[in-house]
């Protein structure tokens, strides 16, 4: 191995060294005290609920780990929004679990905590896939009850999704696992089936303080609302389980008898390692954003045996796009290319960038998969479309537009890794967030923004040099050195993929290794849903 490779090596070592660091510590939700705290109450937490729940040995994922990740520091914080989810197996049924951490200010939600439930529904509803509720929550958290109560996006739209479900044939079943108050009661109710544990379990829609307060009554909680009174009074539950675990055992017998669905047929083999060793990932991708490397080899050690069929190769080049298969299922690469390469007698730079002739490669590829109903997989380092007069002039804007028309219309479930750079319109091309992306990932090495650290950091520097000109400061070469270099550090902390999971804009930060089993597990639910639409792109200029 080279140097290069050597040093490559061991700064994404570091960088995935540090990935496991803040998932250790994200895992600690409220804090060790507060966890014990809860085991003492005859609970268990809400990571031992869902492990005791998924299948053993069987593959699993969480989605948003980091959601909620240095923000409401002013609140102490809000760890994985208070809120765990994971897509895993239970009774040999792939399946959502959401599962309240009381450890974070009583499993209270944040605006945050919203978005996540939101997105965990969003995946159950595009896959077909049950998703189980555990719930510990002491509902919105109200010193920001006006971030979170009325809007279209907050804590209410869970309740609308609930009855969509349902409407949907998607099976719901929830645990009321310790405190369900107020709006929060309705969603163990609207789900299928509900069972609640016996001493720690309580569902009302005001509690005993609120009863006294509103109309005077003095009742205790568990009168009020706990398993007695729900399943022999008001039969509001359906179950009553002693503990936990004879909760979630409950739900594992149910998950048992569910029957198998029509699928969507996506096309799947046995399958195979790659031939080239995937751990050579972390020496191939470069340690700094800007130089090149050959995504080529990045592919070869992500898919089945290291066979990649290119389509259009010699064509558009700063894209490759082709057939491959990620753990036995058939799906086709979108993938920014950034190595040097020959184009006739010239040598061509990439870094990232999409020319016109790439843009139409990608949409006649992606209307291929379409007809032939494989997946998507986007790889992306890009940094955006080429400009200029000659590629103005070329029409990028139109082939862009195309592009991103096929990305947007695609009826085939996409999947999207952010690899390195992902800036401005190559973001979107690309299927980023906005796109709907079945799971969108990223590698500790990603950068999501407008444009680069950099390049942003000369656009703010020039207004601000320009603003204090205006209040007649002076600008030395020392001054004008500072400032960028606080603008640039501010600029580089929120394109840190880490700022972008902590918003949800990406499901997670993820180890490069364990790519092929997003990528496969997300395949395998969407194959639960059968296509319903046609792909169409509409009316386009051409």
């Amino acid at each position: 191995m080279n140097i290069d490779f050597n040093k490559n090596e061991d700064h994404n070592k570091l960088l995935v060294a540090d990935l496991k660091k803040r998932l250790a510590k994200v895992k600690l939700g409220g804090g060790k005290s507060r966890l014990e705290k809860q085991r003492a109450q005859g609970k268990m937490t809400a990571r031992e609920r869902i492990d005791y729940l998924l299948d053993t040995d069987s593959k699993s994922i969480e989605i948003g780990a980091f959601v909620g990740d240095q923000m409401y520091a002013e609140h102490g914080g809000c760890p994985s929004g208070g809120v765990v989810v994971k897509m895993g197996s239970v009774s040999g049924k792939q399946c959502i679990v959401v599962a309240n951490d009381a450890t974070v200010k009583a499993g209270a939600w944040f605006p945050i905590t919203a978005k996540k439930n939101l997105r965990a529904q969003e995946i159950a509803m595009e896959n077909r896939l049950p998703i189980i509720y555990l719930v510990d929550s002491a509902g919105v958290y109200l010193p920001m009850q006006d971030e979170i109560f009325p809007d279209k996006e907050h804590f209410g739209r869970i309740f609308r999704n609930n009855a969509v479900m349902s409407s949907m044939g998607i099976t719901q079943i929830s645990a009321v696992m310790g405190s369900c108050v107020a709006g929060g009661a309705y969603l163990p109710i609207m789900s299928d089936e509900a069972l609640i544990v016996d001493k720690t379990g309580s569902i009302f829609l005001a509690g005993s303080y609120l009863v006294k307060a509103a109309i005077g009554e003095e009742v205790d909680n568990e009168t009020l609302g706990g398993a007695s009174t729900h399943c022999e009074i008001s039969g509001v539950t359906d179950y009553k389980a002693k503990d936990d675990k004879n909760a979630l055992d409950t739900i594992k017998n149910i998950m048992d008898k569910i029957g198998d669905f029509e699928k969507a047929g996506f096309n799947r083999i046995q399958t195979h390692k790659p031939k080239d060793n995937p751990e050579e990932i972390y020496g191939l991708l470069p340690s700094s954003r800007t130089d090149q490397f050959d995504m080529l080899e990045i592919i070869k050690r992500l898919v089945d045996n290291s066979e990649f069929e290119q389509y259009k190769e010699d064509y558009g080049k700063t894209l490759l796009t082709g057939y491959a298969r990620i753990d036995g299922w058939a799906v086709g690469i979108v993938a920014n290319q950034r190595k040097v390469v020959k184009n006739g007698k010239r040598e061509m730079q990439f870094g990232g960038v999409i020319y016109s002739d790439s843009a139409d490669k990608a949409t006649r590829f992606i209307a291929n998969c379409n007809q032939k109903k494989i997946p998507l997989v986007f790889l992306q380092d890009v940094t955006g479309f080429m400009v200029g007069s000659k590629s103005e002039q070329g029409g990028i804007i139109k082939d862009g537009a195309k592009m991103v028309n096929a990305v947007s219309n695609s009826v085939v479930p996409k999947f999207t890794v952010v690899i390195g750079n992902s800036y401005g319109a190559g973001n979107y091309a690309m299927c980023g967030k906005a796109y709907d992306p079945r799971l969108i990932v990223a590698w500790p090495s990603a950068a999501l923004a407008v444009m680069s650290g950099n390049s942003a950091a000369k656009v703010l520097l020039q207004i601000e040099k320009a603003s204090l000109k205006k209040q007649g400061e002076k600008i030395d070469e020392k001054k004008e050195a500072e400032l960028f270099h606080k603008i640039k550090e501010r600029y580089d902390e929120q394109i840190s993929p880490y700022y972008a999971a902590a918003r949800l804009w990406t499901d997670a930060v993820i180890d490069p290794l364990e790519t092929r089993t997003w990528i496969s597990m997300g395949i395998s639910a969407a194959n639960q849903a059968p296509i319903e639409k046609k792909f169409n792109m509409g009316v386009l200029q051409v």
